[in-house]
């Protein structure tokens, strides 16, 4: 991996490259599938390739490759990119190398050398579970582990590599008996410590409580939000406008609001890449800049946007090391690491007198992310009568504003949960909007 990546960085100064970044990533994927309660597919996907940045005279040039051979033409196109591109003003350069902090709990060896029939295993946990309740069948699910190794380059002096593992299992399940009903859940984690059984079983559960819902009226109520319909609500409709690209852009609804009080003042936010097995956790980001905690919100003031190197430039302020890439096809560009929520936490169920709990959310892809207006179908959700969940709810959906609930944050459980890089507990939302 190394050489391969050296060779580029070599074969860009030498076609004329003033700067150049090589982005090499070698990822393999084992999954296993199942529909019912029978196994599927199972499924091994090898991923490797090069991304390659070159800069000249201000404009940057980007191109990717997965065959080495084709190494000194993807060189060449990277280049030529740059050649026929306008000079930015804003591009200040690739970044230098840094010292980098160490991380932990993001590589497994059992994970690593984890085989097919092992993963078929964890599979067949989840339908397990499932089956800890009669009356529920799986409708699909699976499992999946990962192990990767990536190496990021420059001509400024910019050497990381690091391997990280992941596993994850998820569940979809339907009732068989009286009225039907659904549910979902599922677990992700750097290390080889999850209970897939108890993942399937919480779907069954969940699904079987579900049953015989109840309509209820529109109005205004306490609207406790799962780990789950949180971290999606916060995802699509507020973290985009901390994103600085958008900032500047004019396409966040936070632009000139650093200092600001706009959340609960018991509401502090963190983007983390160093959180000990966090999900996005590394050394660096996607392009060498070393991860760190960056305060977003303390005490619900608005402390600082998210940036990686090209916005932190622009802004003449350091780059936060949110440089995120989805591929080694595609440039960098502003990202989420670890975003953690942290509100004082308690036994919310049992504090609230009545209100509504909702597990998933159904449509937060929908919401407006600049304006952070959202209308989305609730899943799973129930009434609340004091301080425990009283009756099944069979139609549901929230409305509001994502900027305005987090004013009207008042408790959180001590339920916390991964959601991907989400680290959330379920959160009360006074005076939510519900429509029945």
């Amino acid at each position: 991996m190394y050489e391969l990546a050296k060779k580029a960085l070599d074969l860009a100064e030498k076609a004329g490259a003033e700067e150049a970044e090589i982005y090499y990533v070698s990822n393999h994927s084992t999954s296993v599938n199942f529909k019912k309660d029978a196994l599927e597919n199972a499924k091994d996907h090898k991923l490797e390739g090069i991304g390659i940045r070159a800069s000249l005279n201000g404009a940057v040039g980007f191109a990717s490759t997965n065959a080495p051979k084709e190494l000194e033409n993807t060189v060449k196109s990277a280049i030529a990119s740059a050649k026929v591109r306008e000079s930015d003003p804003d591009w200040k350069g690739l970044p230098s190398n840094q010292k980098y902090p160490k991380v932990a709990g993001i590589y497994d060896k059992r994970i690593e050398g984890m085989e097919l029939e092992e993963c078929i295993g964890y599979a067949l946990e989840l339908i397990e579970g499932t089956k800890e309740y009669p009356g529920v069948l799986p409708t699909s699910g699976g499992f999946t582990r990962a192990k990767g190794k990536q190496l990021i380059l420059n001509t400024n002096g910019i050497e990381v590599e690091e391997e990280s593992t992941a596993i994850s299992g998820f569940v979809d399940v339907i009732t068989l008996e009286g009225e039907t009903s659904t549910a979902y859940d599922y677990d992700i984690s750097r290390k080889l410590e999850l209970d897939f059984v108890n993942v399937g079983k919480k779907a069954s559960e969940l699904a079987l409580k579900s049953r015989n819902g109840i309509n209820v009226e529109a109005g205004k109520t306490e609207v406790i939000l799962h780990p789950f319909a949180f971290a999606d609500l916060m995802e699509a409709a507020f973290a985009p406008s901390l994103d600085a690209d958008n900032v500047q852009k004019g396409r966040s609804g936070l632009i000139g609001k650093i200092g600001e009080e706009l959340a609960a003042s018991e509401l502090s936010i963190y983007d983390d890449g160093l959180l000990e097995g966090g999900i996005e956790t590394s050394i660096s980001d996607d392009e060498g800049i070393p991860s760190q905690r960056t305060t977003v919100l303390e005490k619900g003031v608005l402390k600082n946007y998210l940036y990686d190197n090209y916005t932190a430039g622009k802004a003449g302020v350091k780059s936060t090391g949110n440089a995120s890439r989805g591929s080694y096809t595609a440039p960098p560009a502003v990202g989420l690491r670890n975003f953690i929520i942290a509100y004082p936490q308690s036994d919310l169920l049992s504090e609230t007198t009545s209100g509504v709990f909702v597990n998933t959310l159904i449509g937060a892809h929908t919401a407006n992310s600049l304006s952070g207006d959202f209308s989305v179908e609730a899943r799973n959700a129930f009434t609340i009568k004091d301080g425990a969940l009283e009756k099944p709810i069979k139609s549901l959906m929230l409305s509001g504003n994502a900027f305005e609930i987090l004013k009207n944050i008042s408790g959180a459980g001590r339920d916390v949960r991964k959601v991907g890089g989400f680290i959330t507990p379920s959160i009360r939302i006074s005076d939510m909007n519900v429509i029945g």
